[in-house]
């Protein structure tokens, strides 16, 4: 049995982290290290609290740690772990820089430990369905790939992801997603193009963001606002036998905060009414969206702890995708495209 400590318990520990482990029938939950004692107290009574994600770390009852906290300790706190001999899991973005991304692989390899990023947008029921639909080249050659994640939050709120820093704003929080859904399709883009900006009154850190990824036979772009009250245009793709169009999020958000369960009935099960439709030239066909799994991303850390199997999300693709949030910000900031190939990383 896997013995897992879980840093901070805020809205991801509570909606994503805590459920899918409790669902994984080789971890338990062991440790919590929180300041809201007395919450987790009543919801956790048999779990272990630490005043500190130091204490949990080092406290040598924890075989793999997953850290909820804000972006700007997650260096500090994976590397903590990592050389304290406990394998690691980190929210998005692993930490803030790729130089930093690369010295935690190093750690890793070297000590032999499990080190991922919770990049659970690879398990969505949408996702998937995509890359069913490129495997089975049903759009033929793919010359446009577009993604979203628009929301409305026109007004700027007082929580850590919306202060100044390095790692804030919906770019790392939301575009680390996109990006990595992307590299996971196509890989790395010869080059890109970014605006990445402030337009809420008082917004301290980017709430927009377009970016733009070259690629030699195809053009991606990732797109998300705050100011989007109409449904999400989640996916667009264009081929030379037809276009993919999806809009909406996947459900397993939302059902998580609800309670439903990965083992429970209908869990990662999508509406019909937000299939995305495939368009050939004369005819439109609805696309049934595949099932949600985040749960299998456990599974797989599971496995990779216990077995050796292949890590769910390597952390090698956690320093491409900070790569591409670096040089989108630097794309954004200096108004021109930048290469990504031949880039120091």
């Amino acid at each position: 049995m896997i013995k897992v400590g879980v840093v901070g318990y805020g809205y991801s520990a509570n909606t994503f982290h805590i459920p899918l482990i409790e669902s994984t029938v080789s971890m338990r939950l062991t440790g919590i290290s929180s300041t809201k004692s007395s919450i987790v107290k009543v919801s956790h009574p048999s779990v272990t609290l630490f005043d500190s994600a130091d204490k949990l770390i080092t406290s040598g009852n924890i075989d793999l740690v997953i850290i909820t906290a804000p972006n700007h300790v997650h260096f500090r706190l994976a590397k903590l772990c990592l050389e304290s001999g406990v394998h690691v899991v980190v929210e998005k973005p692993m930490v803030t820089t790729s130089a930093e991304a690369q010295e935690l692989v190093s750690i890793a390899k070297k000590r032999a430990l499990v080190l991922s990023v919770f990049h659970n947008r690879r398990w969505d029921g949408d996702f998937l369905t995509v890359q069913k639909l490129l495997k089975n080249n049903s759009l033929g050659e793919i010359k446009y790939f577009e993604s979203h994640y628009d929301r409305f939050r026109p007004t700027v709120r007082q929580r850590w992801r919306e202060e100044p820093g390095p790692g804030s704003g919906i770019w790392y929080d939301l575009g680390s997603h996109l990006v990595d859904q992307t590299i996971t399709l196509f890989g790395l883009p010869q080059a890109l193009t970014a605006r990445c900006l402030s337009l809420r009154n008082a917004s301290k850190t980017t709430d927009y963001f377009h970016v733009q990824l070259h690629y030699s036979e195809h053009e991606v772009v990732l797109h998300a606002s705050s100011f989007t009250a109409a449904p999400n245009s989640r996916f667009r793709l264009e081929g030379s036998k037809g276009s993919f169009i999806k809009y909406g999020f996947d459900p397993q958000e939302k059902q998580l905060q609800n309670g439903l369960m990965p083992d429970q009935l209908g869990y990662g099960v999508e509406e019909k009414a937000q299939y995305g439709s495939l368009y050939g030239e004369t005819s439109v066909e609805p696309i049934e969206t595949e099932m949600g799994c985040y749960q299998q991303y456990y599974q797989g850390i599971a496995s990779a702890i216990n077995i050796g199997s292949r890590n769910p999300v390597n952390p090698i693709d956690a320093v491409n995708v900070l790569t591409i949030l670096e040089l989108a910000e630097m794309s954004s900031r200096e108004r021109k495209t930048l290469p990504v190939w031949g880039h120091k990383r």
